[in-house]
């Protein structure tokens, strides 16, 4: 090789590496599906019970702790509700060793948002609250009731009443789909 053709090869060389990195960092349909899958947003649930709001991702967590009263695994964070209530984030087994990324914990905190598919419920003072939205779940915590609503007296599983929360679009409309995925969750 002479000199002269040394910046050519060069050149060339560069130029297969830039084209190299720029195809690794795009992400395929599927991989960008398996990644809005493991953010884990799509569901929120929530029990208020003397001073402590618990909270989790995960229903099958979430229905066990109905069943017995306790989590397994969990993240407490001491006075740090909305009215200093003690939060009591309930974990899986895969969850308890992580330090971040834990989907009830960046919703509650604001540092992930709800899926457009959102479901949330949310027991309290011995209702069931219905959500299709996790900001319209979080205004409801922190005022402790839900403006707009749609009420099914004795209609939870145990003989509760649910609420189902509203909004400016849909106010004056029966929540038929939401009242079915209810259905579904709670195996009624």
């Amino acid at each position: 090789m002479t000199k002269r053709s040394l910046p050519f090869v060069g050149l060339i060389a560069s130029s297969l590496l830039l084209t190299a990195c720029a195809g690794t960092n795009t992400q395929s349909g599927s991989d960008m599906a398996a990644t809005e899958m493991s953010l884990n947003n799509q569901d929120l649930y929530e029990v208020h019970d003397e001073g402590r709001i618990y909270l989790f991702d995960d229903r099958a967590t979430y229905e066990d702790f109905l069943a017995i009263g306790e989590t397994s695994y969990r993240k407490v964070r001491i006075g740090e509700g909305p009215k200093g209530e003690t939060l009591v984030f309930g974990l899986t087994n895969e969850d308890k060793k992580k330090t971040s990324g834990i989907a009830s914990i960046d919703m509650f905190d604001g540092d992930l948002n709800g899926a457009e598919d959102f479901y949330g419920e949310m027991r309290m003072e011995g209702r069931i609250y219905v959500f299709q939205s996790l900001e319209e779940m979080n205004n409801a915590r922190l005022v402790g009731e839900v403006p707009l609503r749609y009420t099914d007296i004795a209609a939870g599983p145990n003989g509760e009443t649910v609420v189902y929360a509203l909004n400016g679009e849909n106010k004056k409309k029966k929540p038929v789909e939401l009242m079915a995925k209810f259905k579904e969750a709670n195996k009624m």
